[in-house]
């Protein structure tokens, strides 16, 4: 069966379980919800980390498509904010030669929590249909989550899914040495990749320090000038996403190009 996209909005509408209330959604997304721990801080004081994530199979499409929830509560705060510090992730070889990933460090300490159970299911759907595309989607915190899966997924299975994601962050870490190798190998993962990051949206330059970015920014927004006073209306700006005319300027594939940063 031919690949058959979604509208994006429909994508951010389910995977945001219809925050703006458009009473549109599609696909009815039910979190599974996976507690852990990555300090010995919070299990003294009964405290966890939760990452919450769905997978299914639409057959009117030949899909198998993942969802990986937006941050929910103090907690995923402080995996946002506090644990923002680079960690060694993997050593892959990439052009012949080792490249070393790192990335956000509370985004990667939450996609580890979870791989083992997200392969395993992953692995069970495609081996029951062996010729679907897979679709990744995730909003804010979901999409750092979606972002390592994808890079998981093609890694260890070959397999390059169409990645989707709105109000993108930025969870991979370059360095001056490696920037334009890590750039060259990102872009290799997905079939196709829009990271949608309206300009105004200050969610989507996370964290705000040099070296960090995403795999493919695709700028959007009603009005592309970026202004202090836009980005300071995160609740305005980081939520549109499902407004169609945020796509319509979207003719076709642009060009790969690294992120400024």
């Amino acid at each position: 069966m031919t690949y058959r996209r979604l509208p994006y909005e429909e994508y951010f509408i389910n995977t945001s379980e219809d925050y703006t209330h458009t009473g549109k959604v599609t696909y009815p997304v039910k979190y599974i919800a996976v507690k852990y721990n990555t300090t010995k801080f919070f299990k003294f004081f009964g405290l966890a980390h939760e990452v919450n994530y769905e997978i299914h199979y639409e057959p009117d499409r030949d899909v198998i498509q993942m969802h990986f929830q937006r941050t929910l509560g103090a907690i995923d705060w402080v995996a946002n904010i506090f644990e923002f510090s680079s960690r060694y992730y993997r050593a892959i070889e990439f052009e012949g030669e080792p490249l070393q990933l790192r990335v956000h460090h509370g985004w990667g300490n939450m996609y580890l929590a979870i791989k083992r159970e997200v392969r395993e299911k992953w692995s069970e759907l495609h081996e029951m249909h062996p010729t679907a595309a897979t679709e990744i989607l995730g909003w804010s915190l979901g999409s750092g989550i979606a972002c390592l899966c994808c890079q998981d997924l093609n890694y260890n299975f070959g397999v390059k899914p169409y990645l989707y994601t709105f109000g993108s962050v930025r969870p991979f870490k370059c360095t001056i040495l490696n920037k334009e190798r890590m750039h060259r190998y990102l872009a290799t993962l997905c079939t196709d990749c829009e990271n949608f990051a309206d300009v105004n949206d200050l969610i989507t330059y996370m964290p705000p320090f040099r070296g960090f970015t995403m795999i493919r920014r695709v700028d959007v927004g009603t009005d592309l000038k970026r202004t202090l006073f836009r980005l300071l209306h995160p609740l305005r700006f980081h939520v549109h996403y499902d407004l169609p005319e945020l796509y319509q300027k979207l003719t076709g594939k642009t060009e790969d190009a690294p992120e400024e940063e």
